[in-house]
């Protein structure tokens, strides 16, 4: 009954679950040979008959209907009644099944364990096995997306502004902050990904990521988010200062996100602009010194920029997929030219806030050489142009960051900015 119950509130999207292409071929050959297919799930009726209609390769459908738990040995003794003992080879995946393999006649089994084949193979014959996908550390590391981590290298960045590089014990609390923002942003993601997983399942690159995909199970994330948000804030703990309070605030920020903001037109932007500074401001926190005004101010416009590029790149996919509007987001495909515009504003912004830092009196205190740090104004500009240019050319990744750190324009664009503020600081070397 409470099947029944929940299948009756659920918007059912049969097109949306990721399916076993392989055993569905196989399926596809077996009908054609004549042999009669039956969908016997222990789901509730309401989404077997979804399922059974999307699909298109089966003949009839038995599943729960509210009476009946149609699983274990339920299922066994229907399928024994409707078609009699050893009348029928059975597809299952589980423990649950075994009892449904002692009165078939043969057994195919799909993406499960060598203990479940052994166990099928004493009961009757196995005609076919179709393996798990291998679920390594690769999978896991795109579980916990891993290559985002190197967003909180944002947290090291007042610390290098200030040039106090010299601190071991302030190198030390940034390390553990690094790690502490690691777990905290990959158990965020995995909520994230869960709750995106139907979104994710209509977008071209996203649904190859391991939920939406089904290569890794829902309940694995439902676990893993809550041991690494408390080992993220257990290491914060240790961090001291006011960085703690400063996690917390981010965690936050990116639940109020992930829960309803990401699906609200600009303040979606806006959020994720303040996430990224929020690694700034948590980064002087656990460095324990005071935050630069224009570094924030610089910051809150240079994310709020990749922001909208994130967003444009988005509109531009689901734009070229024929669709007018992008699935779980506010925006509309119409929107593209005005996203593109207030981000290259965004963009220009933030470059006018470092001209005008490097006018200040602070430059001078800093850098040796300060006509030097001039440089970074171009370089600022050629690379907010050219991700500009990428994303409206179709170019552009998901995540600009993401881009930034592959594409070879953007690490040389990097490597200059590098070089020009190091020259600035201990002047030329002759």
């Amino acid at each position: 009954m409470l099947k029944q119950h929940l299948a009756k509130r659920t918007d059912f999207d049969p097109t949306s679950v990721p399916y076993n292409h392989e055993l569905l071929d196989w399926l596809k050959q077996q009908q054609a040979q004549g042999r009669k297919l039956v969908l016997c799930t222990a789901s509730d009726r309401f989404i077997a008959i979804a399922i059974s209609e999307h699909v298109g390769v089966f003949d009839e459908v038995m599943a729960s209907d509210g009476t009946t738990n149609l699983a274990g040995k339920h299922k066994a003794e229907a399928l024994e009644q409707r078609f009699g003992r050893a009348g029928f080879d059975y597809v299952g995946n589980s423990s649950a099944d075994l009892a449904v393999w002692q009165c078939a006649r043969r057994a195919v089994v799909v993406n499960a364990s060598t203990k479940i084949v052994q166990q099928a193979g004493v009961h009757c014959e196995v005609e076919r096995v179709f393996a798990s996908p291998t679920v390594g550390f690769t999978v896991y590391r795109r579980v916990l997306r891993v290559h985002q981590w190197m967003k909180n290298f944002l947290l090291f960045v007042p610390l290098l502004a200030a040039h106090q590089i010299t601190s071991p014990d302030t190198w030390l609390a940034l390390v553990l902050a690094f790690f502490s923002f690691n777990l905290c942003a990959s158990s965020v993601y995995i909520a994230n990904d869960l709750l995106d997983m139907e979104s994710d399942r209509h977008h071209p690159r996203k649904c190859k990521r391991p939920f939406a995909s089904g290569m890794v199970s829902a309940w694995v994330g439902v676990i893993l988010t809550p041991i690494l948000l408390l080992a993220s804030l257990a290491i914060g703990w240790h961090v001291g200062g006011s960085f703690l309070p400063w996690l917390v605030f981010y965690f936050l920020l990116t639940c109020i996100y992930s829960w309803g903001l990401k699906r609200l037109v600009l303040l979606d932007c806006l959020a994720l602009a303040m996430l990224y500074t929020l690694r700034i401001v948590a980064g002087a926190a656990a460095a324990n010194m005071p935050l630069s005004f224009w570094l924030l101010a610089f910051s809150v416009f240079l994310f709020l920029s990749l922001a909208f590029v994130k967003r444009y790149a988005e509109l531009q996919v689901q734009l070229l997929n024929g669709k007018q509007k992008a699935h779980g987001r506010g925006y509309y495909t119409s929107d593209a030219p005005l996203v593109q515009m207030l981000g290259i504003a965004s963009g220009f912004a933030a470059v006018v806030v470092l001209a005008l830092y490097l006018n200040s009196d602070v430059v001078v205190q800093l850098y040796r050489t300060p006509e030097f740090v001039w440089g970074t104004v171009p370089v600022m500009l050629f690379w907010i142009s050219w991700m500009w240019m990428q994303a409206h050319r179709g170019e552009m990744h998901d995540d600009p960051l993401v881009f930034a750190v592959k594409d070879k324009a953007s690490l040389l664009a990097g490597l200059v900015f590098t070089t020009v503020l190091a020259i600035g600081a201990v002047g030329w070397p002759w």
